[in-house]
């Protein structure tokens, strides 16, 4: 990886839950990164396209980034309120994806599922309000 790919993946290791490429361009200025904000996103593609980070869109559509947790193929259970994130397994997913695309005649068959919940500290701070 490049110094500055590295740079970017540092950050997001040490950042809870998804992120734009515009926050983490931020935190990187912020801590005295020179770095410019389409390297970041030149970066964060490198790094999706490598498998060291998950992508996916937020309800206004904007890709967001995390740092893979393992090096594993997961999924995500995204708490809507807070971004909190866990990764989970999904046998029963992976067997689906391949079945449907083998009735169909696919062949390398490839999927993502993100689920949106709130997550249980979330719900406390609700049900105390």
């Amino acid at each position: 990886m490049t110094t500055r790919r590295d740079a970017v993946h540092d950050t997001l290791r040490k950042s809870e839950g998804f992120r734009s490429a515009q926050d983490v361009y931020a935190e990187m200025r912020l801590h005295g990164a020179k770095i410019g904000l389409t390297t970041v996103y030149r970066a964060l593609q490198a790094l999706a396209d490598g498998g060291k980070v998950d992508v996916l869109r937020n309800d206004d559509g904007e890709s967001v980034y995390r740092a893979c947790a393992t090096d594993t193929h997961h999924h995500h259970l995204v708490c809507r309120r807070c971004g909190h994130t866990v990764e989970v397994a999904g046998p029963a997913v992976e067997r689906w994806a391949e079945m449907v695309g083998s009735e169909h005649g696919f062949t390398d068959v490839t999927h993502t599922v993100e689920v949106f919940g709130t997550c249980a500290d979330c719900s406390a701070k609700v049900e105390t309000s």
